[in-house]
């Protein structure tokens, strides 16, 4: 064990006797030592439950003949850090949270890890670190928010976020916001669409680190307690067969994720992720990847903020088990990938769809090809990517004048005066990683604009 160059021998008398001022016997010290990275705090409400996780993992880890030690890990939440200086912070935090893992786990001589992460750039940097250290390593995350009811219709936060813009057009009143905004959170898990966290979480699953059920399985239920259990007593089998990340985490696994991404229709900002987890892994990801998966791979999920369904549907529908077994019976997956649940095959092989609404047949897709497409032209000669999946039709293909905007908040000026008018293309420029600073996130003027219709 790794740990015993931190523990064993004569020489580490010291160490031992830290150790036992934390409370731990002789048989505990003894036993793998295995860090909890739990990013709990009481600011994001993906995060506010995670305390729960974190101790049902410990139990499965003790199950399971191993020493759980639990340390944190920063975390922000993009929906309260947005349209505001805090969006400049989210982007740098994912390196952040990557290298306080990696400190962590090298200085205290750690022979695996569990990991629990719930929203945006938490669950990257978490992936990025594991990629890193290469030592075993599982993720369960704490699952999505169910979505809201107003007037018997399933609402989340980007409803919230469209509704000021219907106040602003005239379409919604105050006091019918005030309602919308009461209900479309009810409760602690990551926002219930498939936003940037959901997805994350989806494809973890994909990517092999996480085990069915870490993207879907609500938050609160009992469900995913008993998973966290479960990834805590995974990990110590992954130890005792020295299944580390650089063996799940593939070129052929990053393959599969972005199929999966395909298919469900995911945020944009999984290409961002997707990139940067491989790049730790050492993998040259490459953009025509994402083009390649998108022509051969259909839509065959639609959820908020695309369509009507949100991720409790996705459970209920037989989860990515389900997904992943409908793209496997036209080979658009590499079998043989390693996950932390074994070969993908065996995955594949308990998936059912139980929901074809939900979760469509490739002969009956919501589009023909992927839910992400990538763009090329004057305004990103090197590439952009789009969520085609949730571009109306009639806007595939659109000439207006160029409304041109230098940051996020001259735009959003300009939409709430009611400056934009129909048929113009609003162009907000220097928000990337180094203009913005932080890459920021552009939910509240596109909101806004969907809105005000």
């Amino acid at each position: 064990m790794r740990s015993d160059g931190m523990k064993a021998g004569l020489a580490k008398a010291g160490h031992r006797a830290l150790l036992k001022a934390l409370g731990l016997t002789d048989t505990e010290i003894k036993r793998p030592f295995i860090g909890v990275v739990n990013s709990q705090n009481e600011l994001i409400p993906g995060h506010l439950h995670l305390d729960t996780i974190a101790e049902a993992v410990k139990v499965g880890v003790r199950i399971a003949g191993g020493t759980p030690l639990e340390f944190p890990t920063i975390g922000i939440c993009d929906g309260l850090a947005m349209n505001h200086a805090g969006m400049k912070y989210s982007l740098p935090s994912r390196e952040l949270i990557a290298d306080s893992v990696e400190v962590m786990a090298l200085a205290h001589a750690l022979d695996a890890l569990v990991l629990i992460p719930n929203c945006d750039k938490i669950i990257p940097g978490m992936l990025m670190a594991a990629a890193r250290l290469d030592l075993p390593a599982i993720v369960v995350s704490g699952g999505p928010m169910l979505a809201g009811r107003v007037d018997g219709h399933a609402v989340d936060l980007i409803s919230v976020f469209e509704g000021v813009g219907a106040v602003q057009a005239g379409k919604m009143t105050e006091d019918e916001l005030t309602e919308l905004e009461n209900a479309a959170c009810p409760g602690c898990g990551s926002c219930a669409g498939m936003f940037t966290a959901n997805s994350m979480n989806c494809l973890t699953e994909t990517l092999g680190l996480g085990l069915p059920g870490n993207g879907t399985i609500p938050a609160g239920m009992a469900a995913r307690v008993r998973l966290a259990k479960e990834a805590g007593m995974r990990v110590m089998r992954l130890l005792a067969d020295g299944v580390t990340p650089s063996r799940i985490i593939t070129e052929a696994a990053v393959r599969n994720a972005l199929t999966a991404d395909m298919a469900l229709g995911c945020s944009t900002n999984t290409v961002l992720h997707l990139a940067a987890v491989a790049r730790a892994a050492g993998i040259e990801f490459d953009l025509s990847w994402v083009e390649a998966a998108s022509r051969r791979t259909p839509q065959i999920c639609k959820l908020s903020p695309a369509g009507a369904h949100h991720l409790e549907d996705l459970d209920r529908a037989g989860g990515i088990p389900a997904v992943l077994a409908e793209l496997a019976g036209r080979n658009l997956l590499d079998l043989d990938a390693l996950t932390v649940a074994g070969p993908l095959r065996e995955v594949v092989a308990a998936g059912r769809v139980r929901d074809r609404e939900v979760i469509r047949s490739l002969d009956d897709p919501y589009q023909p090809v992927g839910g992400l497409a990538v763009l090329r032209g004057s305004l990103a000669p090197d590439g952009a990517v789009v969520k085609s999946g949730a571009v109306a039709e009639e806007m595939l293909a659109h000439r207006g004048p160029a409304r041109v905007f230098d940051a996020e908040e001259e735009a959003m000026t300009a939409i709430l005066d009611g400056k934009i008018r129909p048929g113009d293309v609003v162009v907000i420029r220097y928000e990337g990683p180094k203009g913005g600073p932080g890459m920021r996130e552009m939910l509240t003027p596109t909101s806004a604009l969907a809105g005000m219709g």
